[in-house]
């Protein structure tokens, strides 16, 4: 297995996790914060599909797959708007968008090169970013992030009284 390879399955992996964290919520579960300003299950979902796009598509590869009418509801930094707040895309058009950057992600990181994961990767300021040096360590911290926001979703799940997932 190449480096590309077991990168693209550990990517995978998670994937596959957080949607099984996602596959009973409805209605409501999807906009559901636990206290105003935190991340609610649509947001995440949204916000890891633009991370992909960033992290890969952008840092990595140099092009990005997301249009600017998409990423726009989904900032980082803040606060995080509610439900009521703002005019979030649909579920099926937010999960839609993750599955499809997913299926890009995976084939473009399985088509990297270990030259290519050596190279320097930065931040969106053009200096080295605290997470990661190269483009294998920005493939990691992508993962290392999903992994880190379904485990808010695996928090979330709980507060709804949702069973525990194993």
């Amino acid at each position: 297995m190449t480096n590309a390879e077991l990168l693209a399955d550990q990517l995978d992996w998670t994937r596959q996790w957080t949607l099984k964290l996602l596959a009973d919520l409805k209605g409501d579960d999807w906009v559901f914060q636990p206290a105003a300003g935190l991340a609610h299950p649509l947001w995440l979902c949204g916000h890891l599909a633009c991370s992909q796009h960033l992290l890969i598509h952008v840092r990595c590869l140099g092009k990005g797959v997301l249009e600017e009418s998409f990423t726009k509801h989904f900032p980082i930094g803040g606060p995080v708007k509610s439900g009521k707040e703002h005019d979030y895309p649909p579920v099926a058009t937010v999960l839609s968008t993750m599955e499809e950057v997913q299926q890009q992600t995976l084939s473009a990181v399985r088509g990297m090169s270990d030259a290519l994961l050596a190279e320097p990767a930065f931040g969106g300021d053009g200096k080295p970013h605290p997470h990661y040096k190269d483009k294998a360590g920005a493939v990691a911290h992508c993962n290392r992030h999903e992994a880190f926001h379904a485990g808010q979703i695996a928090m979330i799940r709980r507060l709804l009284g949702k069973a525990f997932l194993r």
